[in-house]
C-alpha cells in the first residue's frame, strides 16, 4: 500500500523526477509479481512435478513385487548400508544370503538387504524385486512424491521472488546510478560560480 501511496502522491509533485515516477512503477510491478506470478508458478510446476510424480508411483507398483525370502546364512563379510528409499536414512538391519521366488517362478539366491536385527537360517523376511526377481528399492509411497512435489512448488515459488526482487533492485541501482550522473553533471554547471557574490546576478 506505501508504494500504491507514494505513486499518488508523486503524479502532480513539481519536485518529481523522472526516475522517481519509474522507481515507484518498478515496485509496483515487481509486488504483483510477487504476490500474484510467483505463488502461479509456483503451483504450475508443483502440479506437474505431483502428477508426474504419482504417475511416478503407480509405475513403480506396477513393475515393483514384495516377496517372501528365506535367510540362508548371514553375510558377515557386508557392512549395513542406508537404504536410500528410506526417509530418515537409517541403515537397514543387515545383509545375508537368501533364497526367494520371483514373481515370474524362478528360483533366486543372492545377498540382500533386510531389516531383521539378528537373521537366523529358516527366517522369513519381505524383500522387494521386480518382475523377474532381481531385487530393487521399495516404490515410492504417494506421501513422499506428495511432498517432493510441494517442496518443488515452494522452491519454484521463492526462486521466482527472488528473481523478481533481483531485477527490481538491478532497476533501481540504474536508476540511482543515472540520477548521479545528472547530481554531477549539475554540480560542474553550477561549479564555476559557486560561493560567488552576485554570481547569479
Amino acid at each position: 500500500m506505501r508504494v500504491i501511496g507514494g505513486l499518488w502522491r508523486w503524479r502532480h509533485n513539481p519536485l518529481r523526477r523522472t526516475t522517481d515516477l519509474v522507481e515507484c512503477w518498478v515496485a509496483l510491478v515487481s509486488l504483483l509479481l510477487v504476490l500474484v506470478a510467483a505463488p502461479v508458478a509456483g503451483s504450475l510446476v508443483g502440479s506437474a512435478a505431483q502428477d508426474a510424480l504419482q504417475q511416478s508411483v503407480r509405475d513403480q507398483r506396477q513393475s515393483r513385487h514384495l516377496v517372501q525370502a528365506t535367510v540362508v546364512a548371514r553375510a558377515t563379510d557386508e557392512v549395513p548400508r542406508p537404504d536410500p528409499e528410506i526417509s530418515a536414512g537409517r541403515a537397514v538391519g543387515s545383509r545375508v544370503v537368501a533364497d526367494w521366488t520371483a514373481p515370474d517362478g524362478t528360483r533366486r539366491h543372492g545377498r540382500v538387504a533386510t531389516d531383521l536385527k539378528k537373521p537366523r537360517p529358516g527366517d522369513r523376511f519381505a524383500l522387494w524385486t521386480d518382475a523377474h526377481g532381481r531385487t530393487v528399492p521399495r516404490p515410492l509411497d504417494s506421501g513422499t512424491a506428495t511432498a517432493h512435489a510441494v517442496l518443488a512448488g515452494l522452491g519454484t515459488a521463492m526462486v521466482a521472488a527472488a528473481l523478481v526482487e533481483c531485477v527490481r533492485r538491478l532497476i533501481l541501482w540504474r536508476l540511482v546510478r543515472r540520477r548521479y550522473a545528472r547530481w554531477d553533471q549539475a554540480w560542474d554547471r553550477a561549479g564555476p560560480d559557486w560561493g560567488r557574490a552576485g554570481a547569479d546576478s
